[in-house]
């Protein structure tokens, strides 16, 4: 099975995790990243700083980008 890394950008657990996530496919590596973002979307809203950007990055084998999901806080003053 194909291999997967989470990469999040600002915050607690910034960083590209060094333990793989095994996924059928890219499907099921896409609903991995969703489930696990929605358990940690509450945390990160609460702590979220004004004009700033939160990111998670799932990453192939060859630590390669192929899904973002990002929560964006902005200020319109």
């Amino acid at each position: 099975m194909p291999l997967y890394f989470f990469r999040i950008q600002n915050g607690r657990y910034s960083g590209c995790a060094d333990q793989a996530t095994e996924c059928a496919d890219r499907e099921a590596a896409w609903k991995e990243m969703t489930s696990v973002c929605a358990d940690m979307a509450a945390g990160i809203s609460r702590k979220l700083q004004e004009n700033s950007e939160w990111n998670m990055e799932l990453l192939d084998e060859a630590k390669k980008p192929i899904f973002r999901i990002s929560i964006v806080a902005e200020s319109f003053e």
